[in-house]
């Protein structure tokens, strides 16, 4: 029987619950079988298309990430989650609560667009594949399907280690490879004994940290456009999609289902066990 690996410790965990808008950085969080409570839990809409919002296809949705979304109060205090304050470029703010929030974004973003509280069965949203070599497409928008009843592009968690940050900063040295570009759940601060890219080694195997949750890893996160783009003091850079597509065919980070749920803690322990 194969021991667990010490792998590192939790370093920051994110929630975002507006999809593609800013989040909020947490000291501790539940997560249960739909990954950490409130994550993704609301979305935009095209009111003509019906497709999802996303800052994926940056010419349709170029600022969503000059909006930032937090909870008004603690989830998991009640059955039903607590409204989000959703910050607009301007500082001014909002609640979901609010009657008129759909009028007041739609003026904001220069389009129709709905709020919706609740992912359809089979949700839709465009993807721009940046001309970069590496990429499974260049130059192309593409309908990508998104996983049923979620607001999620493909996984439920996404996992981001330090490691990783590290290897693509010394291959590209003037990229701000800053977490807020890569938009994980989970950052793991790995051991420097590590190899490069160590998420890409985990695929089947289940991450246990602290003293309750148990993550199995069920594949590569594989970047698009966004970790390009601008966002607060980032300058857009196309050279961060470009590094990660030269130097580990665009995968950054890994995406993970939850096996066993309950509440992780900034300094968690985090061990990998055998599938």
């Amino acid at each position: 029987m194969h021991e667990a690996l010490k792998v590192g410790s939790i370093v920051s965990l994110h929630r975002y619950p507006v999809k593609s808008m800013m989040g909020e950085e947490l000291n501790a969080t539940r997560i249960g079988a739909k990954g950490v409570e409130g994550d993704r839990a609301f979305a935009l809409a095209d009111t003509e298309t019906g497709k999802i919002g996303s800052a994926k296809n940056p010419s349709k949705w170029p600022n969503l990430f000059d909006f930032r979304a937090s909870f008004i109060g603690m989830p998991g205090e009640s059955d039903e989650l607590p409204p989000v304050r959703i910050t607009f470029p301007d500082g001014s703010t909002i609640s979901t609560e609010d009657g008129d929030i759909e009028e007041r974004l739609a003026a904001s973003l220069k389009k129709p667009v709905r709020l919706l509280r609740g992912a359809p069965s089979a949700g839709m949203l465009e993807e721009y594949w940046p001309d970069i070599e590496g990429l499974a497409r260049r130059d192309e928008v593409t309908d990508e399907a998104m996983p049923a009843e979620t607001f999620f592009d493909v996984g439920i968690v996404h996992v981001l280690t330090t490691a990783t940050l590290d290897s693509l900063r010394a291959q590209y040295t003037a990229g701000k490879f800053e977490v807020r570009r890569f938009r994980p759940n989970l950052v793991i601060e790995t051991a420097a004994a590590l190899e490069e890219y160590p998420e890409q080694h985990w695929d089947g195997k289940v991450l246990a940290i602290g003293a309750e949750v148990k993550l199995k890893v069920t594949g590569p996160c594989f970047r698009c456009v966004m970790t390009t783009l601008a966002q607060g003091d980032l300058p857009k850079d196309t050279g961060i999609l470009k590094t990660a597509a030269r130097g580990n065919e665009a995968r950054v980070g890994c995406y993970a289902s939850v096996l066993q749920g309950g509440t992780i803690r900034r300094g968690d322990s985090v061990k990998l066990e055998p599938a």
